[in-house]
This record gives structure tokens, C-alpha cells and sequence, in this order.
């Protein structure tokens, strides 16, 4: 039996041990309680690594055994399309390739395969104007860390998060260009439709620029990508948070896109009971995206930028603090006072609890992106209407860890009879059914409180009337 290709049936996002605690437990839940839920799934990061829970890959050639086996994989990849992450920006310092950089330098074969800054600035050094040009998440991270050699040398080499994941020379490193080519391709002949470039937009480096999206550098790498996984009939899907107009570029080329926009316009048509945003943005956004409200990382706030006025993208912001004060208190301790500007990358917090964990408030929600144009994606804490996870923050003390529950069977044999969980399956199942949303999408006229959805296909249609106000929706259907 082949494996999945891509359908227009909404996709869960999860980790291989966050329902259950291996991919056979989630494999258990996909065909049990959530059967028909879901066409795809998108397994965040199952290789071995050395942090950012699975982001800082050792290698892309085995499952971590904690997880299962490619066999685990195979029989998901024959029931389901699947995801995988290919960070293709940086790997992990515990990686073959930068330790055998570390132990035999310019001897290595990876003498060029990360960026040095001997050979990357002009006097191994940025000027202070080129140093304040590169695009940051975090405003005063630094670019690089050292590299300390076997013979008792060392330099600076980039890297753009944390100490654990060094980044790769994709742009001027043919060693790199193969290992991005094998990799790929690798991936794609072990059960994927779609693999996801994380973090794609810092890959793009250049002297005197801000080293994100760096055109036309980046078109070359994107073509370069689709080349290696299209060879086994897989389709890539950059992973960028930024304003709009990426998405737009991106999507004007033929690419998959996110639309990481959908999430703050419809927190802010809750918070105001207006829908003005909202109904200009799925007005123009592509039809050839996966929508989201949650992913893993959190609520992204950039991404919304010049879609509302900065005051609005603020005052929502700031109305989910007020909403969540033990989301703005980890905020405030870990990144500093709150304030109504564009300090804050995104939001640590579960949708659910971004709504002010109220049923009908977040059922409208998921609602309107059953009717968007492109294939919803749901975050598995999101699919159980999860609350924010304190407790596990205290553990970790990493902010993304509020949403990123990890559920036993027993705890998910319980939440799935609650009723804001049961009227998400029975959305998702008539999403993935109905033959109206293999059609057209249209906005019709109403109110500026409400929001009427109408695709067609054929014969078939389906409606969707939301109003703002009173927080209730209502769906009509051939």
C-alpha cells in the first residue's frame, strides 16, 4: 500500500510522545478516538537531539528509539499524510558533521559546512552597522558561538538560536548543498507528503544585510529544496513568521504557505466584536496554505503586523496578558516589563486559554477556520481545548512549554468526552467530508459584527453565519 498523498482533510500537529508516549500510543488515538478527525499529520521533530525538544537534530536517518522505529512511521505514512521537519537553518552540535569539525578544523570536509566569521564578514568581524542590520527574535541575542578545536584553537561561528544548534553554510557550501539534497530526499522515501522547512528565512545570509529572507538568494534555495524532496513526489512548506508579504511572495511562486496571520484577527474580532480585519484579510490571503490558531511554539504577534493598526495588534495583544496573568507574569520575568509595542515575538499560550477558556467563544473560533481558504492544522493541546500547563513550565522553565501538554491515554480517554471536544471532532469530520470545501470560497455581505462563509462546489454548499457579539455561529449545509 502507498503511502498518503496531501488531501484537503485538516491535519494534527503533534509531538511522537505528546499523545501517549510513542508514536504507536498516537497511532492508537489517530484510529481510536479521533478516527476521521484528521486526513494528515505533522510529527514535530522524532529524530535523536540534543535540545529544543527534537529542534536540534543529531541526524535525520533514525527514529529516537524512545519514540518507535520507522515501521511506527510507515504504517502512519499508509493511513494519513504526513509532515516532517527538516531544520534546515542549523543542526546540532552534537552532530557528526560539527564534531568532526571541532576535532580536524580545515582538514575536516566540513571545513566550510557552517558559517565562519573569518570567511563570512570582511575583517572576520561585522561592523556595529551590520551587526544592529540582522534580523534577531530576540532583541540582544547574540550571532555566534565558539567553535574550540582539537588543537586548541577557536573562533566564532554563527548561530542564530541557542548554543545547541550551530547553523549550516546552505547558500556557499557545496558539502552543505549535499547534505540538504540527501537529506531531503531521504525524508521524502520514508512516508512523507510534506516536509516543513523549519526556520527557512534565517538560512539566507549576506554581508550588509539583515540575513532573513534574503532575496534572490532565498528563491535559489527554495527551488534547490523543492528539487530533492519533489523527486520523490513530496511538496515543501517554508516555516516563516513575519508580516504578510512574505506569505504573499511565496505563495505567488507556487509555494505552500502558513497563514500564521488567521490567529490574532480572530482574537481581536472576539475581543472587539468586530470583523473588519478579519474579513479583509481572507479576502486576499492564499488559497494554497494551512491555517492555523495553535501551533507548538505559541500565538504569533509579527505575523499580524500591517494587517490591523499597531494599536489594535496591541490592545489584542494585551488583552490575552489581562485574560492570562500567569502567561504575562512568565513574560515579564524572563523577558521584562510588558509593554504596547512590538516587543513580543509571540504569545506562550494555548488558544483555549487565549479566549478566556470559554466553549463557545473557542467552537467560534475553529469554526471559521474549517470555512477558511486553505487545510486547518490543529495543535493536539488545541484538539483537547487544553488549558495553559503551569505546572509543567515549573519543570522546564521554557515559556512554550504552557502549551505543549503531554497527555497519557487515560487523561485523553477523559478529555474527548467533554463537549467543546466533542463539537470540535464532529467540525473536523464534516470538514474533512463534506464536498462543499473541495470548492470555491466567497464572503458574503453582513454586518460589521458578523462573518458569513459560503464554499461551493457544484451542487454541494456550505454555510457558515458567525456574530461576534453574541459569540454564536450557525452552519447550513446541502
Amino acid at each position: 500500500m502507498p503511502y498518503k498523498n496531501v488531501e484537503n482533510k485538516a491535519m494534527l500537529i503533534t509531538y511522537a510522545d505528546s499523545l501517549g508516549h510513542n508514536l504507536r500510543d498516537l497511532e492508537q488515538t489517530l484510529n481510536g478516538p479521533f478516527d476521521g478527525a484528521f486526513g494528515g499529520v505533522h510529527i514535530l521533530p522524532f529524530f535523536p537531539s540534543s535540545g529544543d525538544r527534537g529542534f536540534s537534530p543529531i541526524t535525520y536517518r533514525e527514529v529516537d528509539l524512545a519514540f518507535g522505529t520507522w515501521e511506527d512511521v510507515d504504517r502512519l505514512g499508509k493511513r494519513y499524510y504526513l509532515m516532517f521537519d527538516y531544520m534546515i537553518n542549523h543542526i546540532s552540535v552534537r552532530s557528526p558533521e560539527y564534531q568532526d569539525f571541532l576535532k580536524n578544523k580545515d582538514a575536516s570536509r566540513y571545513r566550510d559546512f557552517f558559517i565562519r566569521f573569518k570567511d563570512f564578514w570582511k575583517n572576520g568581524e561585522p561592523t556595529r552597522e551590520e551587526d544592529e542590520a540582522i534580523y534577531r527574535r530576540r532583541i540582544g541575542k547574540g550571532t555566534y558561538i565558539i567553535a574550540n578545536f582539537a588543537d586548541g584553537t577557536s573562533e566564532k561561528v554563527w548561530c542564530t538560536f541557542s548554543d545547541e544548534q550551530v547553523d549550516i553554510n546552505c547558500q556557499r557550501s557545496e558539502e552543505a548543498k549535499r547534505f540538504l539534497k540527501d537529506n531531503l530526499a531521504f525524508l521524502s522515501e520514508h512516508g512523507c507528503s510534506l516536509i516543513r522547512l523549519d526556520a527557512f528565512a534565517y538560512a539566507t545570509k549576506k554581508a550588509g544585510t539583515n540575513c532573513f529572507f534574503v532575496e534572490p538568494d532565498v528563491w535559489q534555495l527554495m527551488a534547490e529544496s523543492r528539487d530533492a524532496a519533489s523527486a520523490a513526489g513530496v511538496d515543501i512548506l517554508p516555516e516563516i513568521h513575519e508580516n504578510y508579504f512574505i506569505q504573499m511572495k511565496l505563495s505567488e511562486k507556487g509555494y505552500y504557505v502558513y497563514d500564521f496571520q488567521l490567529p490574532m484577527l480572530l482574537l481581536n474580532a472576539l475581543f472587539t466584536g468586530k470583523t473588519l480585519y478579519l474579513k479583509n484579510w481572507l479576502k486576499i490571503c492564499s488559497p494554497h496554505q494551512f491555517t492555523t490558531l495553535d501551533t507548538h511554539d505559541g500565538i504569533g504577534v509579527v505575523d499580524v503586523r500591517y494587517l490591523m493598526p499597531d494599536e489594535e495588534v496591541q490592545d489584542t495583544k494585551m488583552k490575552v496578558y489581562e485574560m492570562n496573568p500567569g502567561v504575562a507574569k512568565i513574560f515579564t520575568e524572563l523577558r521584562g516589563p510588558l509593554e504596547k509595542s512590538f516587543n513580543t515575538y509571540q504569545i506562550n499560550c494555548s488558544y483555549y486559554s487565549a479566549v478566556g477558556e470559554s466553549d463557545e467563544r473557542y467552537l467560534l473560533t475553529r469554526a471559521v477556520q474549517m470555512f477558511a481558504p486553505g487545510i486547518p492544522q490543529i495543535h493536539y493541546q488545541g484538539l483537547l481545548a487544553g488549558k495553559n500547563d503551569f505546572e509543567l513550565f515549573e519543570k522546564t522553565q521554557q515559556p512554550r512549554d504552557v502549551n505543549r501538554h503531554n497527555y497519557t491515554l487515560e487523561e485523553i480517554a477523559a478529555e474527548v468526552k467533554r463537549p467543546v471536544v466533542q463539537k470540535l471532532l464532529e467540525l473536523l469530520r464534516f470538514r474533512n467530508t463534506h464536498p462543499a470545501f473541495g470548492g470555491s470560497f466567497a464572503l458574503k455581505d453582513c454586518g460589521e459584527n458578523e462573518l458569513v462563509i459560503r464554499r461551493e462546489n457544484g451542487d454541494a454548499w456550505a454555510e457558515l453565519r458567525a456574530d461576534f457579539v453574541s459569540m454564536t455561529y450557525e452552519i447550513s449545509c446541502s
